[in-house]
C-alpha cells in the first residue's frame, strides 16, 4: 500500500500547487488489476483500486474548480520484468507485454494529456465489459489462471 498508493498521494500533494500554477500534468501508472479484480492479488489489487479511485476523484475535484491539471491514468497489463514474472509464476497463463512498448504508451499518453491509456489496448475492452457482462469477464479471467498450481505464499 505504501509504494502502490500512498507514495502517489504524498507526491501529488507536494506537487499540486506547482502543477496548478503551470497547468501541468500528472501521469499515474496503474494496473489492470486496479480495474478488474482477479484471484491471488488482493493486496496489490486493493492498492491499485485505491489509486484509480483517488485520482478519479481528484480529476473531478480539479474539474469542478476549473483547475487545468491533466491526469493521465495508465492501465498496464503484465509486463516482461523479472520481478513481475517471478510474482505470477505458475499462477497465470497470460503472456507478458514488452516493457519498452508499455513505456512508450505511457509517454505518449502523458504528452497528449490523454485521460486514460491502456496497454495492451485490448484491456480497455475488458474494462468496458466489466460491468456490462460479468459472466464472460469471469470466464476470461479463469482462462488466464493456472488453478492447478497452488499460489506462492
Amino acid at each position: 500500500m505504501q509504494v502502490n498508493f500512498l507514495s502517489y498521494v504524498q507526491l501529488t500533494s507536494l506537487a499540486l500547487p506547482s502543477l496548478t500554477d503551470s497547468k501541468g500534468s500528472l501521469v499515474v501508472v496503474s494496473s489492470l488489476l486496479g480495474r478488474v479484480p482477479t484471484s491471488f492479488s488482493s493486496p496489490y489489487s486493493a492498492a491499485k483500486f485505491a489509486l484509480n479511485s483517488f485520482f478519479g476523484s481528484l480529476r473531478r475535484e480539479l474539474d469542478v474548480q476549473d483547475v487545468h491539471v491533466a491526469i493521465t491514468m495508465c492501465v498496464l497489463g503484465l509486463r516482461d520484468r523479472a520481478s513481475a514474472a517471478e510474482g505470477v509464476r505458475g499462477v497465470t497463463r497470460a503472456k507478458a507485454a514488452p516493457g519498452p512498448k508499455a513505456a512508450l504508451a505511457v509517454i505518449r499518453g502523458g504528452a497528449t494529456r490523454a485521460s486514460g491509456v491502456f496497454y495492451p489496448w485490448r484491456f480497455h475492452l475488458l474494462c468496458l465489459l466489466r460491468g456490462w457482462m460479468p459472466q464472460p469477464r469471469a470466464w476470461f479471467i479463469r482462462q488466464e489462471l493456472n488453478i492447478t498450481t497452488p499460489a506462492a505464499a
